[in-house]
């Protein structure tokens, strides 16, 4: 008999995998977290019942996440991740060169401390001399600073528990102040097939907190629900269409799946999800 692990995605939907091993189960003070290794993607980082990233596929969400604000801005020199302890989106802000300070910022040490020991191909970044970790909720955190960051990006899980009020308005308002005044946020916004109308929120509340220029992107992650995934591009100055500020630095920068070309076609949205934000 062989062991399966089942993430439902609605009460009709669901994604399993055949189980090799079970590598870690536990609970922090704020959720249960799980490493399974399984047989066709390899480990799996699972909180609260739901696959945050698994091996084989993890490149697509974190190179996404990240690149796309670092290639739009002139010159990142400082960024916050917030969430994220897993450190994937930290691995690919320290490739780029002009990166002096990036700050990961995650309410439950546990979830790094678990990575840093079963998944090192993720976490391979967090001991880096220009990375600092901050165990901290990112709500607090990022509501004291003014016109300090580059880029922020919000590497948060779903909007329940303590990732909440990571997609309310009131902590977009606070990005918005925390950033410089050519400075870019970027948010996970969930899948275009399951939660179009949360994403109609967060269209609407961050262009309620001002920012000029608000877009969307997508890509497709095998093991995240229906497959097809979406990020918020929320900028002051730079359009991630008209502008790509490092197109030089593309020679260096070494990914799996973003690219120039990638870049120009994530912006470029199916209808039925440029239809639901337009306005």
């Amino acid at each position: 008999m062989h062991l399966w692990y089942t993430e439902y995605h609605t009460e009709n939907v669901g994604i399993s995998f055949k189980v090799r091993e079970t590598l870690f189960v536990g609970r922090s003070k704020y959720q249960e977290i799980a490493v399974l290794d399984t047989f066709e993607f390899g480990r799996l980082l699972v909180l609260d019942g739901l696959v945050m990233l698994t091996e084989r596929d993890e490149f697509i969400y974190h190179e996404l996440i990240v690149h796309p604000a670092l290639f739009t801005h002139k010159c990142p020199q400082n960024v916050l991740v917030i969430g994220g302890g897993d450190g994937g989106s930290i691995r690919e802000i320290v490739k780029h060169d002009c990166i002096k300070e990036a700050i990961l910022c995650e309410i439950d040490p546990q979830v790094v401390e678990i990575s840093k020991k079963y998944l090192p191909s993720v976490s391979s970044a967090l001991e880096y001399p220009n990375v600092k970790i901050i165990y901290e909720d990112g709500i607090k955190f990022v509501s004291k600073f003014s016109n300090y960051f580059d880029v922020i990006i919000v590497d948060s899980t779903d909007p329940i528990g303590p990732a909440k009020g990571l997609f309310e308005s009131s902590f977009y308002r606070d990005c918005f102040r925390a950033l410089k005044e050519d400075g870019i946020l970027v948010c996970q916004s969930e899948s275009p097939i399951y939660h179009l109308d949360l994403i109609k929120e967060i269209n609407l509340k961050l262009k309620e907190v001002d920012f000029p220029i608000v877009k969307f992107y997508y890509g497709i992650i095998p093991t995240y629900p229906s497959g097809m995934w979406s990020w918020a591009f929320a900028s002051k100055k730079f359009d991630p269409i008209k502008y790509i500020g490092k197109e030089r630095e593309q020679l260096t920068v070494k990914t799996k799946y973003y690219s120039l070309d990638i870049h120009k076609g994530i912006f470029n949205l199916p209808l039925f999800f440029k239809e639901a934000i337009k306005g």
